[in-house]
C-alpha cells in the first residue's frame, strides 16, 4: 500500500448518494439537524444517523450541540471547496441531475459556497478584481495587492486585520461548478460576502437547504458599480 493521504477513503464517503446530498446541503454554511439532513437526502432518520457517524469519523462534518438539539456543519471551508470542485467535474463530464426548476437559474447566477459568493456574480467579481489589479492571480494562487487593500477599505470598510485567520489564507481560488472558472474564497471572499449582507445588498434565500443569494435592487446597482463590466 502506498504511503500518503487516503483519497479512496474520502472518495468513498462522498461517493454515497445520500451522504453526497447531506454534504451538499451543508454547503450553504448553515448547521442542520439530523432530521433536516435526512430530509435532504431522502432517507429515514435511522439511516441518516449511520451516515452522519461515518462522515463525522471521516472528518468531513462536525457536530454542535445547542440545548436539546444536535446540529452538523462542514468541518472546514476546504471541504466545501472540494465539493464545489467535484460538482464542476461532474458537470464537465456530463453527470447532471435531470431535475431542474425555477431556482436553477438563480442558483447559477449567485449562490453561497459555504461562506463566500459563487456563481456568475462570484466569478464576475474575481474577474473584475483581477483586471483592476486589486488581486494578482497565478493559476490557483491569489494575492491581495496594496491597491486592493485601499479599495476594500474605501468601498467596503474592510481592513487588513479583519482578514487574518490562523488556519485560512486571505485569498484562495475556488473552482465554480456552474461557470467552470474561479471565484474568490478565503477570508477575503467570506468577509466580502458578510459585508454584502451587512450593507443589505444581498441575502441568502430563506428556503430551507437553499444556497441561492438574492441581491436587492440597491445591491445590484452597488455591486455593478464596484465589480460590473467597465466599472472604474
Amino acid at each position: 500500500m502506498k504511503a500518503g493521504p487516503d483519497i479512496a477513503m474520502v472518495a468513498s464517503l462522498v461517493g454515497d448518494p445520500a451522504r453526497a446530498n447531506m454534504l451538499t446541503a451543508l454547503m450553504n454554511g448553515r448547521a442542520l439537524t439530523a432530521s433536516e439532513l435526512a430530509q435532504e437526502a431522502g432517507i429515514t432518520p435511522q439511516t441518516a444517523s449511520s451516515h452522519l457517524s461515518k462522515l463525522e469519523a471521516g472528518g468531513l462534518i462536525e457536530p454542535e450541540k445547542q440545548g436539546r438539539h444536535r446540529y452538523y456543519r462542514l468541518t472546514d471551508p476546504d471541504v466545501a471547496g472540494v465539493l464545489e470542485g467535484l460538482a464542476g467535474l461532474a458537470a464537465r463530464a456530463g453527470h447532471m441531475r435531470v431535475r431542474t426548476g425555477p431556482k436553477d437559474p438563480a442558483l447559477r447566477r449567485a449562490r453561497i459556497c459555504y461562506d463566500h459568493l459563487a456563481g456568475d456574480l462570484g466569478v464576475q467579481m474575481l474577474d473584475s478584481m483581477r483586471e483592476r489589479r486589486l488581486v494578482r492571480q497565478k493559476k490557483q494562487d491569489i494575492e491581495l495587492t496594496a491597491e486592493g487593500e485601499r479599495f476594500l477599505a474605501k468601498h467596503l470598510q474592510i481592513s487588513q486585520d479583519m482578514l487574518t485567520h490562523p488556519r485560512r489564507p486571505v485569498c484562495k481560488a475556488c473552482l465554480d461548478w456552474s461557470e467552470r472558472r474561479h471565484h474568490l474564497a478565503g477570508t477575503l471572499g467570506a468577509t466580502m460576502m458578510q459585508r454584502f449582507t451587512e450593507l443589505k445588498w444581498a441575502a441568502r434565500d430563506a428556503t430551507p437547504g437553499s444556497r441561492v443569494v438574492n441581491f436587492t435592487r440597491t445591491g445590484e446597482k452597488s455591486f455593478a458599480a464596484l465589480f460590473g463590466k467597465g466599472s472604474d
